[in-house]
């Protein structure tokens, strides 16, 4: 009796194994499967985008003119600039609107190569990093870009300098910061999904916390413009973020052990 309930687990564990193994041709398949899936709805969106690409310029535009008043406009220096800049701001908005479908993309493709018991983890990752994305992407257009447009502004005056921003370089400003904080804001997401696989235990992450802070203002100074305030803004949100991975790591391991002495 015990014998077959061993033989039972082994072809278990050989069907789960089978299960969650694919080749090499059969991983780039579905790499290029979901990338056109992704890219597909990410060109959808961009046409969406481009059709109200003006409500678009004004929502990005009122941190800009929270600091420089109602009068203040932004300026092109040569024929293409606007066109372009309407394009990439299309782009951007288009890769936050489609969000949901390309995270969803994403993660299937990380979910063929897991164990059947780990791709439950996928389901609960997808919504999450989409909350976590737009929000982070909507971070620092309603928090951060107010107080760092003032910052730098004032250092402007500062030096002597009047600043008259064109708007290709403050549409570039402004998107690749918005891209930048969504990224960031999926750290809490990759912890948990990093502890949940095994991968790192919360004892490890706990341990490493000085490390992380330092790893944390080195990447928050790399990602952001020369001044503080942009570093901090990242800096601060991206530890808080770690913390949060840590606890639902630590929770996620407090339920796993309640279940298992309850068995």
């Amino acid at each position: 009796m015990a014998e077959s309930i061993f033989k039972m687990g082994d072809t278990k564990k050989k069907e789960d194994l089978l299960d969650s193994t694919m080749s090499l041709g059969d991983h780039l398949e579905e790499l290029r499967m979901r990338l056109i899936r992704a890219l597909v709805g990410l060109a959808l969106a961009l046409i969406i985008c481009l059709i109200f690409g003006k409500l678009l310029i004004s929502f990005i535009q009122k941190p800009y003119v929270a600091v420089m008043g109602e009068e203040a406009t932004l300026k092109t220096l040569a024929p293409a600039q606007g066109i372009n800049s309407y394009v990439k701001i299309a782009l951007v908005s288009g890769l936050i609107f489609s969000s949901p479908w390309v995270f969803y993309q994403l993660w299937m493709f990380v979910a063929a190569g897991l164990y059947p018991n780990e791709k439950r983890y996928v389901y609960v990752a997808v919504p999450f990093s989409v909350v976590l994305f737009v929000a982070g992407a909507l971070f620092f257009i309603f928090v951060v870009a107010e107080v760092s447009l003032a910052f730098l502004i004032k250092v402007d005056r500062w030096l002597g300098l009047e600043p008259d921003w064109t708007f290709p370089k403050y549409v570039t400003f402004v998107t690749t910061l918005m891209l930048v904080f969504g990224v960031a804001f999926q750290t809490p997401i990759a912890i948990f999904f990093l502890n949940k696989t095994g991968l790192v235990s919360v004892q490890a992450l706990r341990r490493s916390r000085k490390y992380v802070l330092l790893l944390i203002v080195v990447v928050a100074a790399m990602a952001t413009p020369p001044d503080v305030v942009s570093q901090v803004t990242l800096a601060i949100p991206l530890y808080v973020l770690f913390e949060l991975g840590i606890l639902l790591s630590y929770f996620a391991e407090l339920k796993k052990r309640k279940s298992k002495n309850n068995q």
